[in-house]
């Protein structure tokens, strides 16, 4: 399978999607993925480029490394939706902390406007 050319994401993105697309389709029934070496002739990238995608879903918990037995899919792919809500809650934390923040700079700016002067 060969990546659109035109494709401006980084390569190891492309990949990532790529691969997530055929876990969600169910193209690796006995959960484990091809080698990198596989994966690199297929899309024509080099090996790290493919570890570095492979990376990607590692993180996201879609998949797992099983050192020299190569790569596995986490708990038949359900791992990544498990993750989705905890990413979600962070972020809402963070923006609500950046907000109290922001209204905690502009009182200070305030009061030192209003009493420096």
């Amino acid at each position: 399978m060969s990546v659109a050319a035109s494709d401006p994401r980084p390569k190891p993105v492309k990949v990532a999607d790529a691969i997530r697309a055929r876990v969600r389709d169910g193209k690796y029934p006995d959960g484990k993925l091809p080698t990198t070496r596989e994966l690199a002739k297929e899309f024509g990238y080099a090996g790290q480029t493919i570890r570095d995608g492979l990376g990607i879903l590692i993180g996201e918990g879609l998949i797992f490394s099983a050192g020299n037995r190569g790569y596995f899919i986490a708990a038949e792919g359900k791992a990544s939706t498990a993750r989705k809500p905890d990413v979600g809650e962070e972020l809402m934390e963070l923006r609500l902390q950046i907000q109290a923040l922001t209204e905690r700079v502009a009182a200070l700016e305030e009061n030192g406007t209003s009493g420096g002067a």
